[in-house]
C-alpha cells in the first residue's frame, strides 16, 4: 500500500521516527485541498499513541480539507544541516501517512489539548493551563491523525556514523 523507501541504508528505525516526532515542534500537514490542489500547512502538533493530535478553528481551509478527504500526510524534518563545500544537506526527516478526522468526543478532546498544553508549556501549572484551555475551549477545534504508516529517512553521511 505504500511506497518502500529506494534507499534503504538511510531508512530510520521506527523507533528514530518516533522519537522525533516526540521532540519536534511543529511540522507540515499535507492534504487534498480546493480543486483537488494539495493544501501543505505548518502546524504545531503532539504525538501520542501512534496519533498525532492538531488544534486550530472550526472553519477554514484545513477543516474544508478534512472533511472532503481523510487521507493525510505529516512531515517532521529534525534536521537540515547545510554543508556547502559538498552541495548537500545533513538531513534527518520522518513522514506519517494516516487517517485524519476532526475529533468529537470532549473528553479525548481534552485529553488531546491538555496534552498538547503540557508539550509547549510543561512548567505551566494545571489551573493555568485548564484556564487557559476552558477560555478557548468554545471556539477549539481538536483534529487526529492516526498513523498507519511512517517512515524516516536521513542523510547517507549520518547513517554511516552509526555503522
Amino acid at each position: 500500500m505504500f511506497r518502500e523507501m529506494r534507499r534503504k541504508k538511510q531508512i530510520l528505525s521506527e523507533k528514530e521516527c518516533v522519537e522525533i516526532l516526540e521532540k519536534g515542534t511543529a511540522g507540515v500537514l499535507a492534504l487534498l485541498g480546493d480543486n483537488d490542489y494539495p493544501y501543505a500547512v505548518p502546524i504545531s502538533y503532539v504525538y501520542y499513541n501512534s496519533k498525532l493530535f492538531f488544534h486550530g478553528a472550526k472553519s477554514g481551509h484545513k477543516i474544508d480539507a478534512i472533511k472532503k478527504c481523510s487521507k493525510a500526510s505529516f512531515c517532521v524534518i529534525d534536521q537540515d544541516h547545510i554543508v556547502p563545500e559538498e552541495y548537500t544537506t545533513y538531513f534527518r526527516s520522518v513522514i506519517a501517512f494516516g487517517k485524519i478526522h476532526i475529533m468529537e468526543d470532549e473528553t479525548e478532546m481534552k485529553n488531546a489539548i491538555e496534552r498538547l498544553a503540557v508539550k509547549y508549556y510543561p512548567t505551566d501549572t494545571e489551573t493555568n493551563r485548564n484556564t487557559a484551555i476552558n477560555r478557548e475551549w468554545k471556539p477549539l477545534c481538536m483534529i487526529e491523525l492516526d498513523i498507519e504508516h511512517l517512515s524516516g529517512k536521513e542523510a547517507i553521511e549520518l547513517a554511516k556514523t552509526k555503522q
